[in-house]
């Protein structure tokens, strides 16, 4: 079957998760990009993308690369597409866009000329026009301009593939599932420990986590992809890769969340029986200042408030209290933790081992891991102790290294800019000194973007699956050993709001 180029997009921060996650899928040609990594395969390797991948949010497949300078220029290149190929005039398309370009000021007004290209050609072509649909048409296409780099894509998945279709019930500003998903395969966890969150919201991070212990596909709950109506579709091709569950295993541990609110806890659990692993996870509403030391070996991964709904006095309270919980009951075991504030991590006291830069939302967070260990680091080590893994170190020194280059930019461009008022406009820097250019003014748009509500899923149904012979079981059962041992008396609980919700 021939290969072709393929791109699945990723949020900051997680592309090196979604290369391993493609090279361990068989994908070939793995190259990382900025929140995306391209690949070669053929079309079954684009529907199992789709399918396994859980860090992707959209899988693309490239069918014009060109180079324009302006609107009439994109029209022009778009034209020349023989769009008969991948349109008939009975179907509905739509046109995204995405422009990083001082070429291009207005990234809808590509996409208008994108789709007039489209129309015109089959006006040309045949005397009629296909229709153009914005919500739910039979083929979406992308458009992506870099200064003037062009790109135009099929888009494959349709709806964004963070929508699993397991979530049911929710809480304010729940967590993204690709997110969610990405921050635990950084980890390195497996499913070889129990799992804790205990500030789980509706059970994002549970519900990531024990699929990954399982090994379930993240599509299996999904009902449709954009492909699904391409001219080339091939329905037993995707019913053979739904129905084989050859990779899956059985988990011997369990997956444990935690939360102050109980709307929260009714979430969690209701989402946690949608996708078919209530059996594994165990929820119940609890303080986290009654966190007691996990009979067994855990690992915790927790979204903690950051100020939506909490007043400053009782945030830094509360990351004292979790601090020093973690200091006193979770020792010999790692903590992973995602904020948006520095100030925050301070109020814990602990140093961390490890961080990465990722984007909630639009929020700019830290992942941070917090590895426990009783007395002094020197000792820690002394006796064998590993505070960074070999990927650990490599991962944070190439975010020093951009950190170093993005810093030397500013204070090159500070000069430039003193010396010439038309320095947007010199086209002799070289290219690497363009390219930290922008890289510095993404980084500064993002850095000063208002956050913004991530996306909710709109899933209504119950248990869904795909027509087919797979019979998987959703019976919400659940067992097993509770970590937090017994509850501590006359304790109140901290705050009057309760936890924040993933």
């Amino acid at each position: 079957m021939q290969e072709f180029e393929i791109i699945a997009k990723t949020f900051k921060g997680l592309e090196e998760v979604l290369a391993q996650e493609l090279t361990e899928l068989g994908a070939n040609n793995v190259q990382l990009g900025h929140r995306m990594v391209s690949f070669t395969g053929d079309k079954r390797m684009l529907y199992r993308a789709n399918f396994c991948l859980r860090t992707a949010v959209r899988i693309l497949k490239p069918i014009a690369h060109f180079q324009a300078k302006n609107a009439d220029e994109v029209y022009d290149a778009v034209r020349k597409v023989r769009w008969d190929e991948f349109i008939d005039l009975n179907t509905t398309f739509v046109v995204d866009s995405v422009v990083n370009s001082e070429e291009f000021r207005h990234s809808k007004f590509v996409a208008y000329k994108v789709k007039d290209a489209i129309v015109d050609f089959f006006r040309e072509t045949t005397g009629e026009r296909p229709t153009i649909r914005i919500t739910n048409p039979d083929v979406r296409l992308n458009i992506h301009i870099s200064d003037t780099e062009c790109t135009l894509s099929l888009d494959s998945s349709g709806e964004s593939l963070h929508h699993r279709g397991y979530r049911v019930r929710t809480v304010e500003a729940p967590i993204n599932e690709v997110l969610a998903a990405g921050l635990i395969k950084m980890t390195g966890w497996n499913g070889e420990s129990d799992f804790i969150d205990p500030f789980c919201g509706s059970g994002t991070f549970l519900v990531e986590a024990a699929l990954i212990a399982r090994n379930i596909a993240p599509g299996v709950f999904r009902k449709e992809y954009a492909f699904e109506k391409w001219k080339d579709f091939d329905a037993d091709m995707l019913d053979e890769i739904y129905n084989d569950d050859s990779a899956e295993r059985p988990f011997e541990h369990m997956v444990y969340g935690y939360d102050l609110n109980q709307s929260a806890v009714d979430a969690a659990l209701a989402n946690a029986k949608s996708a078919g692993v209530a059996d594994i996870v165990r929820v119940e509403r609890r303080d986290f200042r009654e966190f007691t030391r996990p009979e067994s070996p855990a690992l915790m991964v927790t979204n903690p408030p950051y100020g939506e709904r909490l007043t400053p006095p009782d945030l830094l309270q509360l990351y004292h209290e979790v601090g020093s919980r973690l200091k006193h009951e979770f020792v010999g075991n790692d903590a992973w933790i995602i904020c948006s504030r520095q100030e925050l991590f301070e109020c814990l006291g602990l140093r961390h081992s490890f961080k990465v830069e990722v984007f909630n939302g639009k929020i700019d967070c830290d992942f941070r891991k917090f590895q426990l260990f009783e007395g002094r680091l020197g000792k820690f080590r002394a006796q064998g102790g590993t505070v960074k893994t070999d990927e650990e170190r490599r991962l944070m020194s190439d975010q020093r290294r951009f950190h170093h280059d993005r810093e030397d930019f500013k204070r090159r461009f500070e000069d430039e800019n003193h010396e010439n008022e038309s320095f947007e406009d010199d086209e002799d820097l070289d290219h690497d000194y363009r390219l930290l250019r922008r890289r510095h003014r993404d980084f500064e748009k993002r850095r000063t973007s208002r956050p913004a509500t991530a996306s909710r899923s709109e899933h209504k149904g119950g248990d869904f699956k795909r027509d087919g012979k797979r019979d998987f079981k959703r019976d919400g059962k659940q067992g097993g050993k509770k970590p937090f041992g017994k509850k501590p008396s006359g304790k109140k609980p901290f705050g009057k709001s309760g936890h924040k919700k993933d």
